[in-house]
């Protein structure tokens, strides 16, 4: 016969000391299939093409500080050049020590993130924490035109005259 009659009386079943595991592989099998379909969504990948800004450019002071990156890596006060090492010495006699005073940094495009950062390490352990970036600004006709302040490549050296203001970094260029 199929099935069997017991001997011996009662309704006692043996105990089964075994973990049933399929309850828990059907939940993992769900978990999974939600993480396959969700992870795709979480990480989309966006081209984003900022716009420019139109915000008011910070004032500048009468006699502002540029300390400005060749490409060769050299420093220039101005339109003076700097020895190196010297940053320091010479940053606080052009600011009469005024540790408070902005300082308008400008690099050519040819220097590297990592040597502009150096840069401004520098002038951070020299005490100078007030730090503006000069950038290009965009010009209304869609193009980019130079701020005051900075030349062309191809145009001759300006004379040693008072430098033109510059578009601080405030997170966008200025108009």
């Amino acid at each position: 016969m199929a099935g069997g009659i017991r001997e011996g009386g009662g309704d006692d079943l043996p105990e089964n000391h075994e973990i049933n595991v399929t309850p828990f592989i059907d939940v993992m099998l769900v978990l999974l299939i939600i993480f396959m379909v969700a992870a795709p969504l979480a990480t989309v990948d966006v081209n984003v093409d900022l716009p420019v800004s139109n915000a008011v450019p910070a004032q500048r002071p009468d006699q502002p500080v540029y300390i400005t990156v060749k490409p060769d890596l050299t420093l220039a006060l101005g339109n003076d050049d700097i020895a190196p090492g010297a940053l320091a010495a010479t940053l606080a006699q052009a600011t009469n020590n005024d540790r408070e005073q902005r300082i308008f940094l400008r690099a050519d495009k040819a220097v590297t993130y990592g040597d502009l950062m150096g840069v401004m390490n520098t002038l951070r352990e020299t005490g100078y924490l007030k730090i503006a970036l000069v950038g290009l600004e965009a010009a209304s006709n869609g193009g980019i035109a130079p701020t005051v302040g900075t030349q062309p490549a191809t145009a001759p050296a300006a004379p040693a005259a008072a430098p033109a203001p510059a578009t601080p970094a405030t997170g966008a260029p200025a108009p």
